[in-house]
């Protein structure tokens, strides 16, 4: 894929434009677990300096997406079950506190966006479409991450969610996806809007954990798959 950063006219510095192409390209597969890429090939394949180049390697190794290997280069990292299980269990702390947040303080515009947003997502669901299942719930579960009015969450929310994104638009593709897993997920997420249309913060919590823990078992088993060739 040429993405030819420096090329393009954007009011965007060239560090987030290149960090932006290379994160996309990870989390897309198109620079897929355990693939060795040197600086050589990603500064002509970017049209970027080698210093604007490093500094955006060093930003995804601190998010986990790459090790950066003395005289070897960038080698793109997989994610491990143990790393899974860590990552999930503060994604399901997070999920369900910014549920909380969002069902105990947001308006009637606000929960009317968040009912639009799950109608997106059940029919895409209904398509059967994993790319616009994935945008739709990431627009649902933003309109709640924006909508909760804690800045500190929401970013350490995206911290998480950079991290397991590739394996979350792999599962909704997987050939051995749970059986019942997307209808369970169109109902927990029923269940958390309607938890916080009434305003039930105790509820939308439970609900949001609950959904969260579901994904993870889910991502898990593909990890725990894939490690042992199946």
């Amino acid at each position: 894929m040429d993405i030819a950063v420096k090329r393009k006219p954007s009011a965007t510095p060239l560090r987030e434009q290149v960090l932006a192409a290379l994160r996309g390209d990870i989390m897309d597969g198109r620079l897929a677990p355990g693939r060795r890429v040197t600086e050589r090939e990603l500064t002509e394949r970017l049209g970027v300096s080698r210093t604007v180049l490093r500094e955006s390697l060093r930003q995804l190794a601190a998010e986990g997406l790459v090790s950066l290997v003395p005289n070897k280069g960038a080698v793109i990292r997989d994610l491990t079950v143990t790393e899974a299980r860590e990552l999930y269990r503060i994604r399901e702390m997070l999920e369900g506190l910014s549920a909380r947040l969002f069902a105990e303080s947001a308006d009637t515009a606000a929960k009317s966006a968040l009912e639009v947003a799950l109608q997106a997502v059940c029919a895409a669901y209904a398509a059967g479409d994993p790319k616009a299942i994935l945008e739709a719930k990431n627009r649902y579960y933003a309109v709640i991450h924006e909508g909760m009015e804690s800045a500190i969450v929401e970013e350490m929310l995206s911290i998480v969610l950079d991290r397991v994104w590739r394996w979350r638009a792999l599962g909704l593709s997987h050939p051995k996806r749970s059986v019942g897993r997307s209808e369970e997920s169109v109902a927990n997420l029923v269940a958390l809007t309607e938890a916080i249309r009434t305003g039930d913060g105790d509820r939308a919590e439970a609900a949001a954990r609950h959904e969260a823990r579901s994904a993870a078992a889910e991502v898990i088993l593909l990890i725990e798959g894939r490690a042992a060739g199946t």
